[in-house]
C-alpha cells in the first residue's frame, strides 16, 4: 500500500495516515492479521515525525482496526466489528454529507448511485465470530 500525503492539506498528518491506512482495509490491500510497518518504519517512508504515527496507530487500534504486540509490533485486527458508537458517527457522517449533496444540487438517486458505486469497490472481510 503506498501512502499518500498532502503536507498543504488542512487535513491534519495523523487524520490522512488514518484515513489511507482505513482505506487500505476497506479496499482489501490490508488484510485481517497482516503486519504494518513499524512506527520508525512508516515515519521513515511518509517522511513524518514518528510520533505522529504513533498517534495514528493509537487511534487504530482505539478504533478496532489495528490491533499491537510489543513482540510483533501492528497488524489489521482480525475481527472488526461494527459496535454502536461507529453506527452514530456512521449516521453522523452521512447525514452531514447527504445535506451537503442536497444543498449542492444533488438528488438522492444520484447521491445513492454514488454510494453504491464506491461502496462496491470495498473489499470488506466476512465478519468474524
Amino acid at each position: 500500500m503506498i501512502i499518500e500525503l498532502d503536507m498543504n492539506s488542512s487535513i491534519p498528518i495523523y487524520v490522512q495516515l488514518r484515513n489511507q491506512i482505513v482505506m487500505g482495509i476497506g479496499h482489501g490491500e490490508l488484510k485481517p492479521g497482516e503486519s504494518l510497518p513499524t512506527v520508525r518504519q512508516l515515519a521513515e517512508d511518509a517522511g513524518v515525525n514518528t510520533m505522529t504515527v504513533n498517534k495514528t496507530y493509537q487511534i487504530l487500534k482505539a478504533e478496532g482496526y489495528i490491533q499491537t504486540d510489543r513482540r510483533q509490533g501492528a497488524m489489521v485486527a482480525c475481527n472488526i466489528t461494527m459496535n454502536k458508537e461507529f453506527r452514530e458517527k456512521l449516521e453522523s457522517e452521512l447525514e452531514l454529507l447527504s445535506a451537503e449533496a442536497s444543498i449542492n444540487g444533488m438528488d438522492k438517486s444520484e447521491f445513492m448511485k454514488m454510494c453504491e458505486s464506491i461502496y462496491s469497490t470495498m473489499n470488506p472481510q466476512p465478519l468474524q465470530a
